[in-house]
């Protein structure tokens, strides 16, 4: 059975993503096309289903680094702010569209909260090994990532 660390994380974000948007706890909320995902940014995702890819993104996170939290997730989403001719900063991703896609994923039980943070539950793991599954299939005549 194939795993994330089997496939380019390219292809599972993107077959995650096509799954999640089948489930009906996941739903992107209506504020999500004007918010930045981060103070690094200068505009909204112009991408559509930006939501999705972002939660798949995350699930894949918690899947491989285990147990992490908010701030952490903060810091990984975040980037370089363009300050002008200060030189660049770096800022932290947005916390709300990190809590709401989690708390979404907790709601399909996806994912459990911990004393560390939060972490994939076994629900979640066999999630991404279907799609993980799912991929290798795709592609027979790719024997590394056998």
């Amino acid at each position: 059975m194939a795993t994330v660390y089997d496939i380019p994380q390219s292809d599972l974000i993107i077959e995650l993503s096509k799954e999640l948007k089948k489930i009906k706890e996941i739903k992107q909320p209506v504020w999500a096309d004007f918010v930045k995902t981060g103070a690094h940014k200068e505009k909204s995702p112009t991408q559509k289903g930006w939501w999705y890819i972002r939660s798949a993104s995350l699930l894949r996170k918690l899947y491989i680094h285990g147990p992490v939290g908010i701030p952490t997730l903060k810091r990984w989403y975040g980037g370089r702010k363009n300050r002008g001719y200060k030189p660049d900063g770096v800022r932290r991703g947005s916390g709300a569209v990190i809590k709401n896609i989690l708390n979404q994923l907790e709601k399909a039980g996806f994912v459990d909260k911990t004393e560390k943070g939060r972490k994939i539950s076994s629900k979640g793991i066999s999630f991404i090994d279907s799609a993980s599954s799912k991929i290798i299939r795709k592609y027979p005549d790719l024997e590394i990532y056998r």
